[in-house]
């Protein structure tokens, strides 16, 4: 068999099967087979009995027969199978609760059972839920070695016949009558790495001789991966650095240096210099500028954004800057029109609830030139904005726009202009060194002089009268507090606090005239957040009680006390960013987490991260352990969880590897001249929305 031929023609597949493969697992070739890898492989020569079995068994195999079968009704069309297993030594039960007919007529009592799956005790017996099986005389068997693949399935897989070991079946028949595979890898990088071959590895991986033979398989399948996606993002990064014409703003004029010596608020940190010396290269380069900008919350990257900014306004430019909501976007203006006040800068703000007829007038601004700089939120990217000379567009929290948004931005300028990416959510040295491989990075990683670490305490309901005392201690000593809630309105599904009865809660507690509490969601008119934001920035308003649309840009020094209810529901990265919102002036300000008081594993860890530490770097390496990348930055456009068998979590060396390799291929070999099956993968490389193109 190829890898390019159909699966249907695999022996024990035919087109029902066939059916099944694709419509679960997208598998349509043998090749996407061979490359469809066993999640974990059982040794068949640590057989289980059940008088052996402890909790510390995650899937064992056992040998035994069947009897007492049992069907009890559990609602409508439902129904549970019970089946005694015994195998001399003890017994099990085995439990289905679907596909109870097909599992009826497969066992008889009397036939041996070879029988897979993960024990459990319950009710104080073992047991083991929808295991796979297979009679001992009659069927198959895989027999090819003590190694035993287990493969991920579905339970439509398991009706279909299409269980883990007819998976096993299935690819043992294919590895077994296996031909045309060819090596990708340059042959230094596998003497250099002592990887075995391609064709090695690809049959290893699913049955492996030994444990040695097994990692050595999986560590050349991941490097592979790792190593392709890097070529993936570095080739592009390579084309746009020869290819991409950017324009040169060589000067340094007079707004810039005005605002430099007359409207900083405070003395930028090393880190702010450094980045805006690395982001000045760039715009000077004659190539166009496609650079990440991270940094924790308050470590000043919209100060950076705007000196650049008035970098382009200096060599005669227009710039603009995308914010995701109109709150955030308002924020950015107000910031700006303060900061700029005197030195002769056009500001414009365009967002949805802008009256008509005003909007009409800031967009002849823009389109004229009156307006140097023009903040906005998706209404930037409508086909009847047009710029006189748009040369640099700073996209804020990225993440939150399509790709097609953002590509309608920078596409209303010819050349295109810099592009300036910014995100307040610190991201692992590993995540941003595969997702952001076509990015150069910039990063903040100082806080401006003078501000207090906040300090983060864990609370359970019965402390709640102490945390009240507390944040009454606060408003009477003339700070504010935020208490922000999951939810707008009681869910059935979720037992969370809601804000509506959170606002009841908080009002009883802090009543009128003495205390004014206010409520802020996303589901306000931009009038009404914005009333409620004034008020809340002017102090009038002594509580905000709101859901996370507070979680970006709300910036009120006086506010020194965040409450967050429900806290075991959010990740780690939103926590942070809530976090964010307090300590942002001279005062100390507090963080509290309010939970329930049994807490799964992954939330205790949250919990205990969050009031451990405010460095957002290792915050955002604790989400990635926790969590892994699935949910990271909303990253899933970027093609980098498409991995199958890599793990940027726990594969930072190899990721490593893959990107100086990559970078030494092409530093030597810019054309990859040497590397023809290198240039056929570029010329096929399906991966064609790549970031370098859109951001």
């Amino acid at each position: 068999m190829l890898p390019s031929d159909d699966i249907v023609y695999l022996k024990g597949v035919g087109p029902s099967k066939a059916k099944v493969l694709a419509a679960e697992l997208g598998i349509h070739t043998c090749g996407d087979l061979l490359q469809y890898f066993p999640f974990r492989h059982i040794d068949r020569s640590q057989q289980s009995t059940i008088a052996s079995l402890t909790d510390e068994n995650q899937y064992v195999v056992l040998r035994g027969t069947v009897s007492n079968m049992q069907t009890v009704s559990t609602g409508k069309y439902r129904e549970r199978l019970t089946v005694d297993f015994s195998d001399g030594t003890g017994t099990l039960q085995l439990v289905w609760f679907q596909g109870t007919k097909w599992v009826r007529g497969k066992l008889k009592p009397g036939v041996r059972y070879n029988i897979m799956g993960k024990p459990s005790v319950f009710n104080g017996q073992w047991q083991m839920t929808h295991p796979e099986l297979e009679a001992e005389s009659g069927e198959q068997r895989v027999e090819s070695g003590k190694f035993l693949p287990v493969y991920p399935t579905t339970e439509k897989m398991k009706h279909s016949g299409l269980g883990t070991r007819a998976m096993a079946r299935l690819t043992e028949t294919l590895v077994n009558s296996l031909g045309g595979i060819d090596e990708t890898l340059p042959q230094g990088i596998i003497e250099r790495y002592r990887l075995p071959g391609r064709r090695e590895a690809l049959i290893a991986i699913h049955y492996p001789d030994s444990q040695q033979q097994l990692e050595a398989a999986r560590t050349r399948l991941k490097f592979e991966e790792l190593f392709f996606m890097q070529l993936d993002y570095q080739w592009a990064h390579s084309e746009r650095q020869q290819h991409s014409a950017g324009r040169v703003f060589s000067a340094v004029g007079d707004h810039f240096n005005r605002f430099y010596s007359e409207k900083i608020p405070f003395p930028l940190t090393g880190a702010q210099k450094r980045v805006i010396r690395e982001i000045r290269e760039d715009m000077r380069s004659g190539h166009q500028m496609n650079r990440l900008l991270q940094g924790d919350v308050g470590s000043g990257k919209t100060l950076v954004a705007l000196m650049c900014m008035l970098l382009a306004i200096d060599n005669g430019s227009q710039a603009c800057l995308m914010a995701p909501t109109e709150i955030l976007a308002t924020q950015h203006y107000n910031t700006f029109l303060r900061m700029l006040e005197g030195i002769g800068i056009g500001v414009d703000l365009l967002i949805g609830s802008v009256r008509p007829a005003d909007k009409k007038k800031i967009k002849a601004r823009i389109a004229s030139g009156e307006t140097h700089i023009v903040i906005g939120t998706h209404a930037l990217i409508e086909d009847d904005v047009t710029f006189r000379d748009l040369g640099l567009v700073v996209i804020d929290e990225q993440h939150r726009f399509g790709v097609e948004q953002r590509s309608k931005l920078w596409a209303k300028a010819t050349p295109p202009p810099h592009v300036l990416v910014m995100t307040a959510t610190p991201i692992p040295r590993t995540l941003a060194m595969t997702v952001y491989g076509d990015l150069d990075c910039s990063v903040i990683d100082e806080l401006p002089p003078g501000r207090h670490p906040v300090r983060t305490y864990h609370r359970t309901e019965p402390r709640r009268p102490l945390v009240f005392s507390f944040l009454k201690k606060q408003i009477d000593a003339g700070r504010q507090v935020y208490v922000v809630y999951p939810l707008i309105h009681e869910s059935e599904k979720l037992d969370l606090k809601d804000l509506i009865d959170g606002l009841e809660m908080v009002q009883s507690y802090f009543p009128r005239p003495q205390y004014h509490v206010s409520m802020l969601h996303g589901g306000l008119s931009a009038e009404e957040k914005a009333f409620e934001m004034q008020r809340f920035k002017e102090g009038k308003t002594h509580i905000m009680v709101a859901t996370t649309v507070i979680e970006v840009g709300v910036d009120v020094p006086n506010a020194t006390v965040m409450v967050i209810e429900n806290a075991e529901h959010f990740g780690l990265s939103q926590l942070h960013q809530l976090r964010g919102r307090v300590g942002r002036g001279a005062e100390q300000s507090y963080c509290i987490l309010m939970t329930k008081d049994q807490l799964s594993y992954s939330s205790q860890e949250r919990i205990r991260t969050m009031c451990s530490t405010t460095d957002g770097f290792q915050i955002a390496e604790a989400d990635l352990r926790l969590r892994g990348p699935g949910d990271m930055q909303g990253l899933q456009q970027s093609g980098v969880l498409d991995l199958k068998i890599a793990s940027i979590v726990d594969d930072e060396p190899l990721v490593a590897a893959a990107r100086n390799e990559v970078r030494d291929i092409l530093s030597a070999d810019p054309t990859l001249a040497a590397y023809p099956m290198l240039q056929d993968y570029i010329r096929h490389s399906k991966n064609k929305q790549l970031w370098s193109k859109i951001s």
